[in-house]
C-alpha cells in the first residue's frame, strides 16, 4: 500500500460531517467501523467509546484543511504536527501481498500503528498520510468544496493546482448555479433596457404634444 493512499482517511473521516447542512453521519461504532475500509482486522477493534474519539480527531483534521482553505498553510502545518506528535506511527516494510512472478513478496512501505485504541490508531494513520500528501504536493493542496452549501474535504492532485470541488456532482451543480445567476443577471438587464427605452418613447411622445 503506498503512503500516499493513507491521506485518504483523513478526508474520509471529514467527510462525515456536513456542518452547513447540521448533518452527521459518524453516530455509532458500526459507521465508524467503515471509515477503516478493506482493514477488517482494525475495524473490529472499534467499540462505541470509540466514536467520541473520532468526531474529536474529526473536528482537528477539518481545522487543518480550513487553515489550508483559508490560505493559512503555517497554521495548517501547525495543527498537523500536533496530531502527528500525539499519534505516532512507525514505518515498516511489508510483503503481505500475494508475490510477484518470481516468487518473491510485493514489498512496499507500511504504517504500523500501535494505538490503544482504534480511533487513535485511525488518527495516527490519517494524520501520517495527510503529512505525506502535504509535503508531496503542498499545503495549499487541502481544500474545501466551494460549492455552497457544500464544504466537503478533498486533496488536490490535479496538474495545474485547479480543483475548487470535491466531487464532479458538486463541480456540475456549481456550474449549472453560475449559468442560471448569469442568465437572470442578463434577463434583468434586459428588462431594464425596456423599461428605460419604454419610458424613452413614452417621454418624446409628450414632448410632441
Amino acid at each position: 500500500m503506498e503512503l500516499a493512499h493513507y491521506s485518504d482517511y483523513a478526508v474520509r473521516l471529514v467527510n462525515t460531517e456536513e456542518p452547513s447542512r447540521g448533518k452527521d453521519s459518524l453516530t455509532s461504532a458500526e459507521t465508524a467501523r467503515a471509515l477503516f475500509g478493506a482493514s477488517l482486522q482494525d475495524a473490529r477493534r472499534v467499540t462505541d467509546a470509540d466514536v467520541t474519539r473520532f468526531r474529536n480527531v474529526r473536528g482537528r483534521l477539518r481545522s487543518i484543511f480550513e487553515a489550508a482553505d483559508s490560505g493559512d498553510r503555517v497554521l495548517a502545518v501547525d495543527l498537523l504536527n500536533s496530531l502527528l506528535m500525539e499519534f505516532p506511527v512507525s514505518p515498516q516494510i511489508s510483503g503481505h501481498e500475494t508475490p510477484g512472478p518470481d516468487g518473491e513478496p510485493h514489498w512496499h512501505m507500511h504504517l504500523a500503528d500501535h494505538p490503544s485504541n482504534a480511533s487513535a490508531g485511525y488518527a495516527a494513520i490519517a494524520s501520517m498520510g495527510l503529512a505525506f500528501h502535504l509535503t508531496e504536493y503542498g499545503a495549499d493542496r487541502l481544500g474545501l468544496c466551494q460549492a455552497p452549501p457544500c464544504r466537503n474535504a478533498y486533496l488536490d492532485t490535479s496538474t495545474n493546482r485547479s480543483r475548487r470541488y470535491c466531487s464532479d456532482r458538486c463541480a456540475t451543480r456549481a456550474n449549472v448555479a453560475a449559468y442560471r445567476a448569469r442568465k437572470r443577471v442578463e434577463a434583468e438587464g434586459s428588462a431594464k433596457s425596456g423599461r428605460t427605452a419604454a419610458a424613452s418613447h413614452a417621454a418624446r411622445a409628450a414632448s410632441e404634444v
